[in-house]
């Protein structure tokens, strides 16, 4: 006796719920091929398309539970929204989505908070600010909003009215993710405005904060072993081919990585693909990586590039660069060699300790645990050195260092330079990358909407007397 759509939409639910994406999406598709008028079916096989990078499927799916009236549909709108901007680069149908989540819901926080996101990302400073306060008049305890707003508030002089509302949220709030919000909001507003003391106090806090949200914990040497086993499994180069590669901007983050694809976005022969996880992801389903890379076949390797390929958001060719910035990308340069021999490696570089201080200030992805601690930001510091020291033995001729205090100095000769590296002439327009209308999905995204300035190079002796408490940190700085 066949089965019924019922027991294998149990089936299909219990796939799901069990973390089996691809089985999922299989059980959810028989499913659907039985009884196609199942608008939370449709959800879920969406949901799980998403998870597996099939964007376009999920947004057919998404869509087909729209026209059939799902309950809810303003979670929908929103989900379609976050694919069409963080994966498809398609910032106006994303803020369609949202407008259509808001039209269904005008109190739907989470397309609010979205909304103020993407335009932030497209440099709407007004409107980002009246969508937050729009999510604060739906919820005035909404910390996030709060958060949000006091991040498009740095400036010399404190706004103290919005400061001291962070202050009184902070000393209410119960959630350890709630206090890093809110502290390392507060944190950038107070370091803007020159208060580094009150300023060093609340980042620490708000790393405590989101340490004990997160639980995440910084394992040094797992850390260790990993890059031991990076530089053992690519001994030697790739042999070089003459093959279209894109070109990969990768260092340490709040290195520069966003502001220099910027300038060569302004370029008419290149076009920025933006900060992508594609190497990342791919790296993440490669078994015994990375020694899976190095042991794999030609047809393996073509199918990787493939993928790799198809994912992409720019389409590689002849006529024109394409720019993957993605700053941990330098744990995988083998694997990028691997994948494009002719690929060229912009390595951004920056004075160790204002890099640090940068990212102790910024609320970061869990996964980046080392920034929540100065100590071992020197450690993951430390270990990133080691291993770019392997690959440009390797690659001495493809991989070139862009210095960021040297670009904000000398803006003009170290664009030639990086143009020289690329083959490509200079274009005047190179410099004025301010101006561009292109979203900017980074923390940078404020900082790379203003002409070249040298403010935040030598930003550490704000700090020094709490930086060099830490031992590892004082001798990073007399060795750098």
């Amino acid at each position: 006796m066949a089965e019924s759509w019922q027991d294998l939409l149990q089936r299909a639910s219990q796939l799901r719920q069990a973390g089996r994406v691809g089985e999922a999406i299989d059980a959810y598709k028989r499913v659907l091929a039985i009884n196609s008028a199942l608008p939370a079916a449709w959800y879920n096989l969406g949901w799980l398309q998403k998870q597996a990078r099939a964007f376009d499927d999920a947004l057919a799916s998404y869509d087909r539970a729209l026209a059939l009236k799902i309950d809810g549909p303003e979670e929908v709108h929103l989900n379609r929204a976050v694919i069409l901007a963080d994966h498809l680069q398609q910032p106006d149908a994303a803020k369609r989505e949202l407008d259509a989540a808001l039209a269904a819901n005008p109190r739907y926080a989470p397309a609010l908070l979205n909304l103020g996101n993407l335009m932030e990302d497209l440099g709407d400073r007004a409107g980002a600010r009246d969508t937050y306060q729009r999510a604060l008049e739906v919820d005035p305890r909404d910390s996030l909003a709060l958060a949000r707003l006091g991040g498009l508030s740095l400036a010399s002089g404190l706004d103290h009215d919005l400061a001291q509302r962070l202050r009184e949220a902070l000393a209410h709030a119960s959630a350890p993710v709630e206090r890093a919000d809110l502290g390392f909001a507060l944190a950038g507003m107070l370091d803007a405005a020159g208060e580094y003391d009150e300023a060093f106090d609340a980042a620490s806090a708000a790393n405590a904060a989101s340490r004990a949200a997160t639980g995440a914990q910084y394992n040094r040497e797992a850390v260790e072993r990993f890059i031991d086993r990076s530089i053992a499994a690519f001994p030697s180069p790739v042999a070089a081919d003459e093959s279209p590669a894109p070109v990969f901007i990768c260092g340490m983050f709040r290195s520069g990585s966003t502001l220099l694809e910027q300038i060569l976005g302004s370029h008419r022969k290149v076009a920025a693909a933006g900060e992508l996880d594609l190497v990342p992801a791919l790296a993440a389903q490669i078994p015994d990586y990375p020694n899976g890379v190095a042991n794999a076949g030609t047809g393996v390797v073509e199918r990787w590039r493939e993928t790799y390929l198809a994912a992409l958001p720019v389409r590689l060719s002849a006529e024109q660069l394409v720019t993957d910035k993605r700053p941990d990308n330098f744990l995988h340069i083998g694997l990028i060699k691997t994948l494009f021999p002719a690929a060229k490696i912009l390595h951004t570089r920056r004075a160790p300790l204002d890099n640090l201080l940068s990212l102790y200030f910024l609320h970061l992805d869990p996964a980046m645990s080392y920034a929540l601690d100065l100590d071992d930001a020197a450690h993951w510091l430390g270990q990133y050195r080691r291993l770019m020291a392997h690959w440009k033995a390797l690659y001495p001729s493809d991989i070139l260092d862009v210095d960021y205090d040297v670009l904000v100095r000398a803006p003009e000769a170290a664009v030639r330079s990086v143009l020289d590296f690329l083959g490509i002439d200079w274009e005047d327009q190179l410099l004025d990358f301010h101006q561009t209308s292109a979203p900017v999905k980074t923390a940078s995204v404020w900082q790379v909407r203003q002409p070249l300035h040298g403010r935040s190079s030598g930003r550490w002796r704000n700090y020094e007397k709490h930086l060099f408490q830490i031992r590892a940190l004082k001798a990073l700085n007399e060795g750098d």
